[in-house]
């Protein structure tokens, strides 16, 4: 199979059917046991399109903030998160769908038409929105927005690693490694752990 970057084809459809401001949007940090999970929407101009946007997992750290400094430059970008404390009420999915509904409502110029990462169309867009799998190797602005979503979290959560060292999250993101592991059986369980989560469920009721 021929690895195929991303292009501004679903954006060109979409203006082909007459919609004005198509709006790529992403989450990251579903899968970790610590920090908010983190969503952005970002809209290209399409004649300013930074070189070399693609699924911020397949390129490297000094690459993906290089692009998240220029899409920052060009791009109208709105970054929204759901906290732990949402995650753990209303559930890791639904947190997701949150916050990117929150990311769309808060660009600067409101969206018609969005390009969504994945398999479902958040409930509360109240615009007309397409999924895409794999949306983030395949759309420009998803791929724009997976790279910003995921550089602000990095950041945030090598900040974090300051507040509460032992967990290694400045270099996990909050994944559960086997240094984060270690890390809860022997340092316990901190406010930015989802508790909804297994292993921090486990350890919390272990001795209940």
């Amino acid at each position: 199979m021929v690895k195929t970057a991303p292009d501004y084809s679903f954006e060109t459809q979409a203006a082909a059917r007459g919609y004005g401001r198509i709006v790529g949007v992403d989450e990251v940090g579903r899968g970790p046991l610590a920090g908010p999970v983190t969503a952005c929407a970002v809209w290209l101009n399409p004649d300013r399109i930074p070189e070399g946007l693609n699924d911020s997992k397949a390129l490297t750290e000094k690459r993906r903030i290089a692009l998240y400094d220029q899409i920052m430059e060009v791009a109208d970008v709105s970054i929204a998160s759901c906290s732990v404390e949402e995650i753990d009420e209303i559930n890791i999915l639904q947190a997701s769908l949150r916050a990117m509904e929150r990311a769309v409502a808060g660009l600067k110029v409101p969206a018609d038409y969005v390009l969504v990462d994945g398999n479902k169309i958040p409930p509360a867009f109240g615009l007309d929105a397409e999924a895409i799998v794999k949306g983030d190797a395949r759309s420009v602005s998803i791929a724009a927005a997976s790279i910003v979503a995921k550089t602000w979290r990095d950041r945030l959560m090598v900040d974090l690693a300051q507040q509460h060292p032992g967990y290694g999250w400045e270099k996990n993101a909050g994944y559960g490694t086997k240094l984060h592991l270690e890390g809860l059986r022997n340092l316990g369980v901190t406010p930015h752990h989802r508790r909804s989560f297994k292993p921090i469920h486990n350890i919390l009721y272990q001795d209940k």
